[in-house]
């Protein structure tokens, strides 16, 4: 017969919940007698083969040097002097450590305007190690010891565009770079328009990194709006899911908050973005309101539209006691559906 349904009685009836069964009188007075029979969510969900809603099937959460720690959100004014950019971005990294910092962020295209004239003209080529902005980041890494998430710049490679995050331990290492798998190609009549693809080549593979503070996956912008990338990194094993973004006066209101807080509670970790600060006067005007993001959806750490740099804490055990509370991963339906990571599965087919 299997387990019983959860039936609720009215009236003196008992009733059953998973933590089992109890009743009491209508308008207070003495209790009906309960029945300490708790159900198992858990044995009701292995019928359902959890494990296979992942394939191929999730990676447990390595554990991380440090499971503790600051993180540093760098919301930066960007102008058209890349020079002074790359200078203020170091100032910004020294001052989150000094506040504590372990993990610095900072926001997408931060070197340049954020247009498709200035692309091209302020691109760099990081794997030629020509990127002064790139070696700006691997000297901050290894003489602050931190973990930088260096936002994102133009990348050139060959005769492509990139729009390129690159992460650095803290020993200045680079340790990945990702480039922004969905580009930012929209159309709303009367509010904005913008094609990425007019200068841009789309990146194709997702990137995860494990890193002294964890293991983090990474997103552009317009990457948070799938959430299928963000499965596959919680699938993956990502304590902290990080975007730089830029979102604009028309979909930052409405999205940017709705989305982060989507991504970490929907895969129960942390999410970190950040922005680049408010300027009226560019062809190009960001929202801003970089945001740290809890495992419950809470919102951790935010702040307005101007320059600025927040610093808040990061505590991985918080995960663990949410996904306790709330043990999702035990309770897909397998039986009805799948994510399938199509990179890890080639990976397999390979070996």
């Amino acid at each position: 017969m299997g387990n019983p349904p959860l039936v609720l009685f009215q009236n003196r009836a008992p009733y059953m919940s998973p933590r089992g069964f109890h009743s009491k009188r209508e308008g207070g007075g003495e209790e009906w007698p309960k029945f300490n029979k708790p159900l198992s969510t858990l044995k009701m969900a292995s019928c359902f083969s959890p494990e296979q809603s992942r394939s191929p099937p999730a990676i447990p959460q390595p554990t991380p040097s440090l499971s503790q720690f600051k993180i540093g959100l760098c919301q930066l004014s960007v102008t058209a002097d890349k020079e002074r950019n790359v200078a203020h971005a170091k100032k910004a990294i020294h001052e989150a450590v000094e506040k504590g910092a372990r993990l610095v962020v900072l926001p997408e295209i931060w070197n340049s305007p954020y247009s498709n004239d200035s692309f091209p003209l302020y691109a760099e080529d990081i794997e030629g190690g020509s990127s002064p902005s790139a070696a700006m980041l691997s000297e901050a890494a290894h003489n602050l010891k931190v973990t930088i998430v260096g936002g994102s710049i133009p990348e050139r490679c060959g005769d492509k565009l990139y729009n390129t995050c690159c992460i650095f331990g803290s020993d200045g290492v680079l340790k990945a770079k990702h480039r922004k798998i969905h580009l930012f190609d929209i159309d709303i009549p009367g509010k904005i328009t913008f094609m990425e693809s007019k200068t841009l080549t789309a990146g194709e593979t997702p990137t995860i990194v494990d890193t002294e503070v964890g293991r983090i996956g990474i997103g552009i912008c317009y990457d948070i709006r799938f959430q299928e990338l963000a499965m596959i990194y919680a699938a993956r094993g990502a304590h902290l899911l990080c975007y730089p973004g830029a979102f604009n006066m028309t979909t930052g209101p409405l999205h940017w908050e709705l989305l982060q807080r989507a991504r970490a509670v929907d895969n129960q970790l942390y999410v970190a973005t950040c922005s680049p600060a408010r300027d009226t006067g560019a062809g190009y005007i960001a929202w801003g309101h970089s945001t740290l993001v809890g495992p419950f959806g809470e919102v951790l750490a935010t702040t307005e539209e101007h320059e600025s740099i927040i610093v808040a804490d990061i505590d991985y055990s918080v995960m663990d006691t949410r996904r306790s509370s709330l043990p999702l991963a035990k309770q897909r339906r397998g039986d009805l559906y799948q994510l399938v990571d199509i990179q890890r599965l080639n990976t397999q087919g390979a070996n």
